[in-house]
């Protein structure tokens, strides 16, 4: 999302030599606990730092426009432009602020939860009443999936299928459930380098949906909030799908010249019906959480403001039951198609692989970001 103008009030306000020193003092002060964070704050927010950064230390933009492919640059140049004429002082005192905020965020998130999991970046995992909770961590990024979050969802399903609990559940930090696989993952590519983003792209993206497939517990997931592409199509391999009232569905593979992925090509037209799931997988129909109930996608929608209270009660007594009935009972649900899904799963990433190499997806991810910065 394009950082929003700054409006400038036209009332210029008398600033003392040592107000300037101390704003500076701040100034890199500030720029030195920026390198201290230890979590990525995210495009947006590292966007606004790189402009008002600019702009304290150089004044207004006044370098040309990058090229319309020149993603993260032109994205840094609209950023540091739309700062307008703010003045340096303003600009060094509004970069200390958003890192200061940064860094109370951080503190704030260090306050371990009970049976929390170390080693995790871009997801929380914690371990209580027999129920290994996995949540999507980047709520600033609306929790779409990074390479790095993929890795880790990856090393939690291990971790999760191997430990003492009876069932998993996955769910999303803030507003969004998730917005899908993170469109950045297609940027800073090197010329030349295209093939192998692919080719590592279509790995990565087998191994994870693998995953799913072969976890063997009960996998529930919660969904509180808008869920779009991979975190959508990944829902027809777990076992049970609860939903908040909010919570839309929307897997727009087509408006970014893509094709369907985590098994969804085969599962969805069984679970909904040929023509609903080419309406939805083919023509990127978005659904309320009503009607993916409705189309047999999701289990139940509960309201919003009991969705978590309901749910977990209900949660905590599944997770009550006999654990090692629940996996023989999965493992006998899930055998008779689980060769398949895994061939499913390899036909749909080597036809993704193809795709991401065509003109077609890379100009309609170049045209998804153009309107993206002017938000």
């Amino acid at each position: 999302r394009r950082a929003q103008a700054v409006c400038v009030p036209a009332i210029h306000l008398h600033v003392t030599a040592a107000t300037m020193q101390v704003s500076q003092k701040d100034f890199e002060k500030a720029q030195e606990q920026l390198k201290r964070l230890k979590k990525d704050p995210g495009n947006e927010a590292k966007l606004k730092l790189y402009a008002l950064f600019k702009q304290a230390t150089e004044g207004p933009c006044n370098s040309p426009k990058p090229g319309m492919l020149d993603f993260v640059k032109k994205a840094k140049w609209e950023a540091w432009n739309s700062l307008g004429n703010l003045s340096q002082d303003n600009a060094r005192q509004k970069y200390t602020e958003l890192v200061s905020s940064l860094v109370s965020a951080e503190s704030a998130g260090q306050n371990t939860e009970e049976g929390s999991h170390g080693g995790y970046e871009t997801i929380l995992v914690t371990t209580k009443n027999n129920i290994t909770k996995i949540t999507f961590n980047r709520p600033d990024r609306k929790n779409a999936i990074n390479h790095k979050m993929y890795r880790e969802i990856m090393k939690a399903l291990e971790e999760a299928g191997k430990d003492d609990s009876t069932i998993a559940v996955i769910t999303g930090k803030g507003d969004y459930y998730s917005s899908g696989n993170d469109l950045n993952n297609f940027t800073n590519v090197q010329p030349g380098e295209t093939g192998k983003m692919a080719e590592d792209g279509a790995v990565l993206l087998r191994e994870f949906v693998g995953h799913f497939i072969d976890f063997p517990k009960p996998l529930i997931a919660v969904v509180n909030g808008p869920a779009i592409g991979i975190c959508v199509t990944v829902l027809a391999l777990c076992d049970i799908v609860y939903a908040s009232d909010r919570a839309t569905f929307h897997c727009p593979f087509s408006q970014l010249g893509q094709s369907p992925e985590g098994c969804s090509s085969y599962l969805f037209p069984k679970i909904m019906g040929a023509a609903k799931a080419n309406e939805f997988l083919i023509f990127n129909k978005k659904l309320t959480a009503a009607e993916a109930c409705a189309q047999g996608l999701v289990t139940e929608v509960f309201p919003e403001r009991t969705f978590q209270k309901e749910v977990w009660a209900r949660l905590e007594a599944y997770a009550s039951l006999p654990k090692n009935s629940l996996a023989v009972s999965k493992q006998l649900l899930r055998s008779t198609e689980k060769e398949k899904l895994h061939a499913v799963n390899s036909k749909e990433c080597e036809v993704l692989k193809e795709r991401w190499l065509s003109d077609e997806a890379i100009n309609a991810i170049a045209t998804f970001f153009q309107k993206k910065s002017k938000l």
